[in-house]
């Protein structure tokens, strides 16, 4: 046997129960101060006020005022002339042939039994630059 129920009598049973909630939430509050041995404090009050929604209008503003700040953004840090693509650099014929002649000789080297490779000629980096420290 169900009752046809109707919205007022809806509302008025959620309302109700909220209350029970809320009666429920004070006492296990109460509870748990009396446990850590303070005073008992109220119960935080759950939101019932409704949030405040933005309408469509005022989303779109914002969005087009957001779309100009980043056009301005971009605009402002892109180079006015575009860069061409650095080109890869190619080993040459000749760059190949040294790299298989030097190390033929180094393992022709090690083929002999001297513990040592054979130096390879090439060209001398720059000395390293160090600082001076400061005597104290």
């Amino acid at each position: 046997m169900r009752a046809t129920l109707n919205p007022e009598i809806m509302t008025a049973a959620i309302e109700g129960f909220e209350g029970q909630k809320r009666r429920i939430d004070e006492q296990i509050s109460e509870l748990r101060a009396m446990l850590n041995g303070r005073q008992p404090t109220a119960a935080a009050a759950p939101r019932t006020t409704k949030r405040s929604t933005m309408s469509a209008a005022g989303r779109k503003r914002i969005a087009e005022a957001q779309r100009k700040r980043w056009a301005a953004a971009k605009g402002a840090s892109q180079p006015s002339t575009p860069q061409p693509p650095k080109r890869r650099r190619r080993l040459g014929a000749e760059g190949r042939a040294a790299i298989v002649a030097a190390l033929k000789k180094r393992w022709a080297g090690k083929r002999a039994g001297s513990g040592k490779p054979e130096a390879v000629t090439a060209k001398k980096a720059a000395p390293k630059k160090t600082r001076v420290r400061k005597a104290a």
